[in-house]
């Protein structure tokens, strides 16, 4: 487990980063700048890196750093790798992104400050996962100040060390970490998960055929805890996606895992009916709480994508739990779902 969570902290996005045609007042043009992006990090944490290396072309005003892909205006608050596996079905390497320092949308996106903004906001992620395990956010209200410095130096850093000897204080693990994880088995609680769920009415077989997302209202943003009830219970991701998306499910399978299903199931077919966004409001957040589109049909799950992997589905949930989290104590699920076009004729 220690291993996969190494890999996860070590994990970066290639960026190719091009400044906005408005903002370059001389010629030529700069190149593209080439950035590795940690997954575990927020996009205006890298204006360190990019602002120098624009500067000299940059007109006269003050920098409000932002990002869109393909004409969307990113999130900041969202972490790197969870916007890349949302909004790339298909992998791009590098990921093009285009950085603008003028010209903030404040009509799509929170105002962001800088660091202090990502911080923040990914204390609040703390306190709200806190209270979902513990029932209150004491741990995390209680921290020292060193401690607290220490623990976004180790998120700001990469440095899982540090990282686990600072969060430890927290008493935030919510899943079996012996011989019993390598099961299945898992303790009773909440954990804190939060599902991006990409609706399309398009079918497709291959990602790179996958319609590509054009505005936020695609996405329903969504918290929803999960609860354990019974403790030992072999649990796998799948039991979990059941409990976390009932709206897709009627004692159906979910993805064409083999060898977990009978030969001949080739779709992931599963029921659907409304959801709705069951949000904890943070401090400062903006919150999607639109509902997953609505559909009287059968939907089909097309993709399930956790840090960079679209894991089997018999996988016990404890390890992806231990293993994928991000360091706010978040399991950041990335689903795709394929509902009947309701406007068609």
């Amino acid at each position: 487990m220690m291993e996969a969570q190494k890999y996860v902290w070590e994990g970066a996005i290639p960026l190719q980063i091009h400044l906005h045609e408005s903002e370059i007042t001389s010629l030529p043009p700069p190149s593209p700048a080439l950035i590795l992006a940690p997954r575990i990090g927020y996009l205006p944490l890298l204006l360190p890196l990019i602002k120098p290396y624009f500067s000299s072309t940059l007109p006269p005003g003050q920098d409000t750093i932002w990002f869109d892909y393909k004409g969307l205006p990113l999130k900041w608050y969202i972490p790197t790798g969870v916007l890349f596996d949302l909004l790339c079905a298909q992998p791009e390497r590098p990921w093009n992104l285009t950085v603008h320092f003028r010209g903030y949308p404040s009509n799509l996106l929170i105002p962001c400050e800088g660091e202090e903004s990502v911080k923040w906001s990914f204390i609040n992620s703390l306190k709200e996962a806190d209270y979902i395990i513990n029932g209150n956010c004491k741990n995390v209200m209680h921290m020292s100040q060193s401690d607290q410095v220490e623990l976004w130096h180790s998120v700001m850093d990469g440095n899982l060390e540090k990282y686990i000897r600072a969060s430890s204080k927290l008493k935030l693990g919510t899943v079996t970490t012996d011989e019993a994880d390598m099961v299945g088995q898992v303790k009773a609680g909440k954990i804190p998960v939060r599902l991006y769920v990409w609706s399309v009415n398009e079918d497709f077989e291959d990602l790179e055929d996958a319609p590509e997302v054009d505005n936020w209202d695609q996405i329903s943003y969504i918290n929803r805890p999960l609860e354990i009830h019974k403790e030992g219970k072999h649990f796998t991701l799948h039991d979990a996606l059941k409990n976390l998306l009932p709206e897709f499910f009627g004692g159906k399978s979910l993805i064409n895992d083999e060898p977990c299903i009978e030969e001949g199931e080739d779709a992931q077919k599963v029921s659907s009916e409304d959801v709705g966004s069951s949000t904890g409001a943070e401090e400062g957040k903006e919150i999607f709480n639109q509902p997953v589109e609505s559909c009287c049909n059968d939907a089909e799950i097309k993709l399930v994508r956790i840090q960079g992997i679209e894991p089997r589905m018999e996988i016990p949930f404890s390890w992806v739990v231990n293993s994928l989290k991000n360091p706010e104590h978040f399991l950041h699920i990335c689903v795709c779902v394929k509902v009947p076009n309701l406007n068609a004729a």
